[in-house]
């Protein structure tokens, strides 16, 4: 029984010993980074306005709506859409960081009209005022293929966001479907 305590105490002190060093010298936490700061530009309340196109047969198809973003923890910018196209409610969540290990930003966005999980990853430019984000997804144009999309975000002002999304196609050129902008609430 002695043996069985002592070593139920030993147990205790190492556990304790441990718990000490841990609550004395918690892991450093990574800081944000410039990349993470970039971000910031989103933050605040927008209003949004577009223009698409399902085909060059098809008439171009206008949408307005609002968006809503914040940062999450100093790496994450979290924004909340909501647009009308073409008389339809659409809600959207986009999520936009950057990986440092990998030194490249990376994003989701989901939405309330497809059950596709988008998933980004793209570059600032050396001008320090557009983004461009790539991802694969369905193919609209042929049911059950994958495409390679681009969404490009160009800081034309505090004030004011453009948006153009494309998508790659076969003969290696991209066409664009959809441009938009975003001015700030005041």
């Amino acid at each position: 029984m002695r043996k069985l305590l002592s070593g139920l105490g030993m147990i205790a002190l190492v556990f304790v010993a441990t718990s000490l060093a841990f609550a004395q010298a918690p892991p450093a936490q990574p800081a944000p980074q410039k990349e993470h700061e970039w971000l910031h530009q989103f933050v605040g309340e927008w209003e949004t306005e577009g223009e698409g196109t399902a085909g060059p047969s098809q008439p171009p198809v206008k949408c307005a709506g609002t968006m809503s973003a914040r940062m999450l923890g100093g790496f994450w910018m979290v924004s909340e859409s909501k647009n009308n196209i073409a008389g339809v409610e659409m809600h959207a969540i986009q999520t936009l960081g950057y990986d440092a290990e990998k030194k490249q930003y990376v994003g989701t966005w989901v939405d309330s009209m497809m059950n596709h999980l988008w998933q980004y990853k793209g570059a600032v430019d050396s001008t320090g005022k557009i983004l461009t984000l790539e991802a694969d997804g369905p193919n609209f144009s042929q049911p059950g293929k994958t495409a390679k999309y681009r969404d490009v975000y160009e800081f034309k002002s505090p004030d004011l966001i453009v948006t153009t999304s494309g998508m790659l196609g076969e003969d290696g050129k991209w066409v664009d479907f959809m441009t938009g902008q975003a001015k700030r609430k005041k």
